[in-house]
């Protein structure tokens, strides 16, 4: 579970003892109910990577909304858009083995994820992942409910497919840009999950220099 999960599980427990205590123990049942829902919500389960060479996995739960060509620094993308509701785990994972180049926090406006707009418009955290000879790009997108978006890496760092780089607080969006070259293995209206759902699959090319500090840093 996220450690978020304890903070307002552990809040609503002691306001609803509180408020048992104080008035009567029926109205302690909305805080006891709230405080379940968020141990719940922050659930974060084990997952079983692919280990496929060329996999980009889906960097969050959801269903895949929307599949579109768009311009990234005047280069063509291929933009999947995935929509994570509240019963989403909320956790999001890296799409590929690779080095974050960048991070680019933008502030924005809370519009429903659902809204085409909110892609340039809401809230958001840019992250550049390069490996394998790929560039992609994971957007972290608030929604109308999302207040906070969570990034537990940093520049430079070396990450696995799979692994665990940080979450968005209920409901939101989760955009991946790929090249337009990369093969899908998706659709629209799909159901996926993070860490273990591919969405595309590229021709890798080699990486010696981040094979060797991933093997350094599984060897400590």
């Amino acid at each position: 579970m996220v450690r978020d999960g304890y903070y307002y599980g552990a809040v609503l427990l002691i306001a609803g003892f509180l408020v048992g205590w104080l008035a009567a123990p029926g109205w302690s049942i909305p805080c006891l109910f709230l405080a379940a829902f968020f141990l719940w919500f922050f659930r974060d389960p084990e997952r079983l990577i692919p280990d496929v060479t060329g996999a980009i996995v889906s960097p969050a739960d959801g269903t895949v909304k929307d599949i579109s060509a768009v311009l990234i620094d005047g280069r063509p993308r291929t933009r999947i858009s995935i929509f994570l509701n509240v019963f989403d785990v909320h956790v999001n994972r890296s799409p590929i083995t690779a080095t974050i180049r960048d991070v680019h926090y933008r502030k924005g406006k809370y519009l429903n994820a659902m809204n085409e707009a909110c892609a340039e418009q809401n809230e958001q955290n840019i992250i550049t992942f390069e490996g394998e000879g790929q560039t992609v790009f994971v957007k972290q997108i608030a929604g109308l409910l999302a207040r906070r978006i969570v990034f537990s890496k940093k520049v430079g760092e070396v990450v696995r497919r799979g692994e665990r780089i940080g979450l968005i607080k209920f409901g939101s969006r989760t955009d991946v840009l790929v090249d337009p070259a990369a093969r899908l293995d998706i659709k629209k209206g799909d159901r996926v999950k993070g860490g273990s759902s591919v969405l595309a699959y590229f021709h890798p090319v080699a990486d010696s220099a981040m094979v060797s500090t991933l093997d350094a840093r599984e060897t400590r």
